[in-house]
């Protein structure tokens, strides 16, 4: 199947996820938490309900990963699977904030190969296909030349610089501002707002396999903590943290984190 079809899937798809989503924001949603996992909404779980039935029914052959869905482990035997997050910053969804998103994306063999991140409630719809560039709302988007980390523009939380993540416990002197949806703080480096975001934990699959894409086809590097290439698909969903940024900039985070 090629990848531009399956990029006008993900789109269609994500369209339809923000007008289920429109309809619950700011309207008390019920809300509870799942066991060291956080909240999660009823928009949620209709948002992904709608996705599975859509995505899975156009593409039966696909594997399916899914915060909102229970794990199967059957999906690692599909060459190409959904990494599906249905609201990306729940916390800002259920506090009444725009900062969230839907995030889809398709993994082909554990590279990341069709991506769209939404922002419904600000218009804003990142999408990328493999080799083809990436976009916001239709027009190419790159990331910051920055190359210095000190005085850069990054979106992280503040535990990401206590000192015993820095080489030398040298904390880097950066404008650190926050996203709650980790999509969204990697798409705000593919469109060049911001130079770079980081998280040094253990990131779910579903946070960031659509973000990667983007920021990779604006021209930016992704990789986990240690600068190991991203893979998606996985049997344990997670990666060991990521960064992401312009090339020069990501070299040397690098090598600055300890």
């Amino acid at each position: 199947m090629p990848v531009p079809d399956d990029l006008a899937l993900l789109i269609e798809a994500a369209n339809a996820a923000g007008e289920i989503a429109r309809g619950f924001f700011r309207q008390s949603p019920r809300t509870w938490e799942k066991p060291g996992a956080g909240p999660v909404t009823e928009a949620d779980i209709a948002v992904n309900d709608m996705l599975a039935e859509r995505l899975r029914g156009a593409r039966p052959g696909y594997g399916w990963l899914s915060e909102e869905t229970p794990d199967a482990p059957e999906r690692t035997d599909a060459a190409r699977a959904f990494v599906i997050d249905p609201i990306d910053g729940t916390r800002a969804f259920i506090e009444g904030d725009h900062n969230w998103a839907h995030s889809l994306a398709v993994v082909d063999n554990g590279a990341t190969v069709a991506a769209v991140v939404y922002l419904p409630m600000a218009d804003k719809l990142f999408a990328a296909a493999r080799g083809q560039g990436a976009t916001l709302n239709g027009a190419r988007i790159t990331v910051s030349a920055t190359g210095e980390l000190d005085g850069a523009s990054v979106l992280a939380t503040r535990p990401n610089f206590e000192p015993w993540f820095w080489a030398g416990a040298e904390v880097p002197r950066v404008n650190r501002q926050f996203r709650s949806s980790l999509a969204y703080r990697m798409s705000l480096v593919a469109e060049g707002r911001f130079d770079a975001m980081l998280t040094l934990r253990p990131t779910w699959e579903w946070d960031v396999a659509a973000g990667a894409l983007i920021v990779a086809e604006a021209g930016g590097r992704v990789t986990d903590r240690k600068g190991a290439e991203l893979r998606f698909n996985a049997a344990s969903p997670q990666v060991d943290g990521v960064l992401a940024a312009g090339p020069a900039l990501h070299e040397q985070i690098v090598a600055r984190l300890a």
